[in-house]
């Protein structure tokens, strides 16, 4: 526990359930906002300062240390004002009288009251789940119990070819591990990538010595006193004596039910991202907004920044967010927006160098930039993705769109028509 608020506040108690990256960025926004405004607590379950959980494979792959991923000190915590009560578990909510309730029995007024609990891994209901040794990957507890189970077990097996999932086998294969990895669908993340791109990340991660296993459903987990093998519905069996399972999440619900809150897939919420109860707010994975929950960092970002916006007295709302990617996966650079797929109406543009391992695909509509698909050279995503949130018309840069930013934008620049010369005084 750090912070604290100092004697005499008028400000208005404002309580964010959740020390996970969307309630820091919350906090630091409001602080940008609306300095004063509110008294500001922090609850935390895991017992630890808020973390970058986007580098998690990077922490199990020896490539950060775990202070590396901290997102703030407890030093930036007390300087800006706010309690933080991590290692404390919220259990319930009372709506009407605006209270929130820990496992140790205390209670936390508030005025308004930001659910960010993020989300849960999927654990698959099938016989073995379990055995010793068949564990989830999505916090920094789950990264100990793999290390510790790398120094004394060789074969792992990963359930899942999403993000998460190719992330935790790389880490487990740079920890040492002979890795599997078993995905239900015919390619890896599918979500992310066309089927060329997920063609040569699957390339990627065999070269690597992780075994890819396509097309593979789970039927159970076997083992005397610890997991042995996956046995899948079509008879194949792969030996693992450590099992991790990332085949999707779950939003963080649990409280919201407590306090009465409209629950889809995840915390319904409107515009403003605000709760069917008055000042109760959700942001990040445990959000569902217009009917989407979104499992990546920039949205939680931009919900947090409008939020931010909204508390603090501005006018301020949130109409969704640009699905867009731009990760390293397993070592190599990924990135996608958008329709990368290509729906009826639209037109591609593709550019590949297998020998360099480098795939562009553009997909057009109506003269602009619906949808982007990068492998390898991701260095333009980010005005990629901004083209397409926007809508702005290509024009010019057609031609030149898939060679990146440089020169596209350099061709604009020389089809412009020239600016007329000033008259000589």
């Amino acid at each position: 526990m750090t912070g604290g608020i100092g004697p005499g506040t008028m400000s208005e108690p404002l309580v964010i359930i959740g020390n996970g990256m969307a309630a820091a960025r919350l906090v630091e926004e409001l602080n940008k906002r609306s300095l004063g405004r509110y008294a500001i607590a922090v609850i935390g379950e895991e017992p630890r300062l808020a973390y970058n959980r986007v580098l998690l494979s990077s922490v199990l792959a020896r490539e950060v240390s775990r202070g590396d991923i901290e997102l703030k000190t407890a030093a930036w915590w007390r300087k800006h004002g706010v309690t933080l009560l991590y290692g404390h578990r919220a259990v319930s909510i009372d709506a009407d009288i605006r209270r929130v309730r820990l496992a140790n029995g205390a209670t936390l007024p508030f005025a308004k009251l930001v659910l960010a609990t993020g989300s849960r891994a999927i654990r698959l209901n099938v016989p073995g789940m379990d055995l010793p040794g068949v564990i989830t990957f999505r916090d920094l507890g789950d990264v100990a119990s793999m290390e510790q189970a790398a120094k004394t077990h060789k074969r792992a097996a990963v359930i899942g070819g999403g993000l998460l999932g190719l992330e935790a086998a790389y880490g487990l294969a740079k920890a040492g591990m002979d890795v599997s990895v078993i995905h239900l669908m015919d390619r890896l993340m599918e979500r992310q990538l066309d089927a060329r791109a997920s063609a040569m990340l699957k390339d990627t991660v065999e070269a690597k010595g992780i075994a890819v296993h396509l097309n593979g459903e789970t039927a159970a987990i076997k083992g005397d006193r610890r997991a042995g093998q996956v046995l899948l519905k079509d008879g194949r069996s792969i030996d693992a004596d450590l099992v991790v399972v990332a085949a999707g999440i779950r939003a963080n619900s649990d409280l919201a039910v407590t306090a009465g809150l409209d629950i889809n897939r995840g915390i319904a919420v409107d515009d403003h991202l605000q709760s069917t109860k008055a000042d109760i707010y959700a942001i990040g994975e445990c959000a569902e907004h217009r009917g989407v929950c979104y499992g990546l960092v920039e949205p939680a970002y931009e919900q947090a920044r409008v939020l931010a916006a909204h508390l603090a007295g501005e006018k301020a709302a949130y109409a969704g967010s640009v699905l867009a990617t731009n990760l390293k996966v397993s070592g190599v650079n990924v990135f996608s927006a958008g329709d990368f797929t290509g729906a009826p109406g639209t037109e591609s543009i593709v550019l590949s160098d297998r020998g360099l391992a480098t795939y562009k695909k553009l997909v057009l509509k109506d003269g602009r930039l619906a949808g982007a698909v990068l492998f390898g050279d991701t260095l333009d995503g980010l005005w990629y993705s901004e083209l397409i949130r926007t809508g702005a018309a290509i024009g010019a840069m057609r031609s030149d769109l898939i060679f990146g930013r440089a020169l596209a934008e350099r061709s604009l620049a020389e089809a412009a028509p020239p600016q007329p010369k000033p008259l000589a005084a």
